[in-house]
Formats: structure tokens, C-alpha cells, sequence
């Protein structure tokens, strides 16, 4: 069936597209049901073949993170942990949600935080999460998960570049802190 539609349409699948389903249903086989799904498949083909891709998004300063990430977290009533999985150029691979947790503590492991990253096999990572409280201090957890996940980093030869408190409209970078 799919050799004679091809070959009514000299071999082209753009000349196929453009024929009307009632044409379609002219060859043996094909049905209402088959040329309408037939016609529905081309036209999904034609709008991803034009479609444009998307470069994704560049994360040079911390600045970069909170318009990625803010929009997302900074009304959150928990806290959410996230993971920017980065390649060589900077660029945004993935974003993985590690966890979601209760008003203002989330669970986080270094297992969790890395395996989405060799998975996606970033170049590092820059982790974020966000505090309800509206208040972008980084308490003594934030501080003790942070330089975990800098020494498993290490140790993995995947570097952890930043990381980043959403609070509200305010936000803070370990690295332009110092902290890290």
C-alpha cells in the first residue's frame, strides 16, 4: 500500500502531502480512516520539519539561572531542589527536579543530584533551589549540601559552578557570595 501511494506521488512525500485524502482513498486499501490518519501524520511531519530548533538557553552569570529557574520558583509555598545539567558551551542540556520538599527543607543526595547529570553527560552542573521565606540566606544545610556536592563533583570530574537561592524577587549566587 505505502509503494503505491509513493508511486502515484513519483516518490515524493511532499507531492503525497499535497494530495487530498479523497485522491488517497482512490488506492486499494486505503480507507477513510487510513488516508485521515495518513493526512494527519504528513501535516505532524510538515509542522516538525518547520518547526525551528530551539538553541537552549546559556547560563554565563547567575542572572542567567534566575531568568530559567525563577519564574518557576520564586511563588513555590516548598522548597524545590533543581539541577541545571550544562554542556561544554554553557548550554542548558536539562533541568531535573531532585526533590520537593516541605516549607523550607528539601532532601537532597549527591546520587540524585549527579545521576541526571552523567546521564545526560554535562560538562557541570549548577544547582538550585528556592526558599519560600523570601529570604536568600543560605542556612547551615544550604552550606553543608553544597560543599558535598562540590567534593562529589570533584571526585566525578563533573563541577558544580554555582549555587543559586530563588527567594521571591531576590535571589543569591554562592559564587558571587564567595561561599563557594
Amino acid at each position: 500500500m505505502a509503494r503505491l501511494l509513493l508511486e502515484r506521488a513519483h516518490g515524493s512525500l511532499r507531492e503525497l502531502a499535497s494530495r487530498p485524502a479523497a485522491e488517497l482513498m482512490r488506492t486499494r486499501g486505503v480507507g477513510p480512516v487510513k488516508a485521515a490518519r495518513l493526512v494527519a501524520a504528513l501535516e505532524l511531519a510538515a509542522r516538525h520539519q518547520a518547526e525551528q530548533r530551539r538553541a537552549p538557553p546559556r547560563i554565563r552569570q547567575p542572572e542567567d539561572v534566575v531568568a530559567f529557574l525563577g519564574p518557576r520558583l520564586r511563588d513555590l509555598t516548598v522548597e524545590e531542589f533543581h539541577v541545571l545539567a550544562l554542556d561544554s558551551q554553557s548550554q542548558v542540556r536539562r533541568d531535573v527536579l531532585v526533590s520537593r520538599g516541605l516549607l523550607n527543607s528539601a532532601l537532597v543526595h549527591p546520587r540524585e543530584v549527579f545521576r541526571a547529570a552523567i546521564a545526560e553527560a554535562a560538562a557541570g552542573i549548577i544547582v538550585a533551589h528556592n526558599h519560600p521565606s523570601g529570604d536568600p540566606t543560605p542556612s547551615p544545610e544550604d552550606r553543608a549540601v553544597t560543599r558535598q556536592l562540590v567534593e562529589a563533583g570533584r571526585l566525578l570530574d563533573l563541577p558544580v559552578y554555582d549555587h543559586v537561592i530563588v527567594a521571591g524577587d531576590r535571589y543569591l549566587s554562592f559564587v558571587a557570595a564567595g561561599y563557594l
